[in-house]
């Protein structure tokens, strides 16, 4: 089985000539179809920086970054737009449009694709806001919301163009336990239905029993596995 997210000798920069300061160093990781892995990590560890490449949201520089089969690193603009639209993102600010109501916002992620022009994109939105609890929410605008409402949101908007891969971005950062627990298995149950693969970074502790697979940055270097304990009681 092939990965669908393959880094192989990846290295980045920040900045250039004397003020080049390097941020990831040699990062080799392969993530596979279905998988649930979380990255760790302290804050300027380079966790956000390493799944913005694999998201297509920066420009990778030195090394591979190879996504459903498609090589990032000196792609074409036009060539990364069309890995992205396979990629759900959900940040820990929710980035919500409140002056769009919960459906209008999930329904421009559809939008986005040709292939349910020709379908009801209204009773699509409401349906995979149904599954993430907020059946009775739909027409209600962002600022209306509770920060968990919020975050259910997102993980709508994120999931329903049934994309192959999402990437989490401490996406309970700003809740509370009960809160955060309850998007995080919303995640975890979706994504199991859908079949797709799925690559988080957090700092809570509280949410690492979801994952398959654990590992951990520090210092721009990742350590394949982490040690589950050392994580929970660090």
């Amino acid at each position: 089985m092939k990965p669908v997210i393959s880094v192989c000798h990846l290295n980045h920069y920040f900045g250039r000539e004397e003020l080049r300061k390097q941020v990831l160093f040699d990062i080799n990781l392969d993530i596979y179809s279905g998988e649930i892995v979380i990255m760790t990590g302290p804050s300027g560890s380079g966790k956000t920086t390493l799944l913005a490449l694999v998201g297509g949201l920066r420009s990778a520089q030195f090394g591979s970054i190879t996504i459903l089969g498609n090589q990032m690193c000196g792609a074409s603009k036009q060539h990364v737009m069309q890995v992205r639209r396979q990629i759900g993102y959900i940040f820990q600010a929710h980035n919500l449009l409140t002056f769009l109501t919960a459906k209008q916002n999930v329904r421009m992620s559809l939008e986005l694709h040709d292939k349910y022009l020709e379908q009801d994109m209204d009773e699509l939105a409401a349906d995979i806001l149904n599954a993430v609890g907020l059946g009775d929410r739909i027409h209600y605008y962002a600022d209306n919301l509770s920060g968990g409402q919020k975050q259910r949101v997102a993980i709508a908007r994120a999931l329903a163009s049934h994309p192959k891969i999402v990437l989490a971005d401490e996406p309970t950062a700003s809740l509370d336990k009960k809160s955060g627990q309850d998007v995080v298995k919303i995640m975890q149950r979706l994504a199991k239905e859908q079949g797709c693969t799925i690559l988080l970074v957090t700092h809570d502790n509280r949410i690492l029993n979801i994952a398959d697979r654990i590992i951990h940055m520090e210092d721009g270097r990742l350590i394949k596995e982490a040690d589950e304990h050392k994580v929970l009681s660090g």
